[in-house]
């Protein structure tokens, strides 16, 4: 039975709402790998709780810079439509 990276999986995610989204994505990656191994009896369980955490955090960072970018594009094109109304 392999140990578990669930601590540093949650850290993961933690730095992926903090820090950088590439963290978030690694986490949301290997969480759901982790989980899907720890079901199946191949790692140790013990850290199925910061795993799923981790794997949570992950999921938010990437789906908040997704939602910051539509919104950043949306701010932008309505800026160069009022730019170009207004001369």
């Amino acid at each position: 039975m392999r140990p578990h990276r669930g601590t540093m999986i949650l850290v993961f995610g933690i730095l992926g709402l903090v820090c950088c989204v590439a963290f978030g994505i690694a986490a949301w990656v290997m969480g759901s790998a982790d989980e899907k191994a720890i079901a199946a009896g191949q790692m140790d369980p013990a850290g199925l709780g910061s795993t799923k955490a981790g794997r949570i955090c992950g999921m938010i960072s990437v789906i908040l810079n997704i939602l910051g970018i539509i919104g950043y594009a949306i701010f932008f094109v309505m800026l160069a439509a009022g730019g170009a109304l207004s001369q």
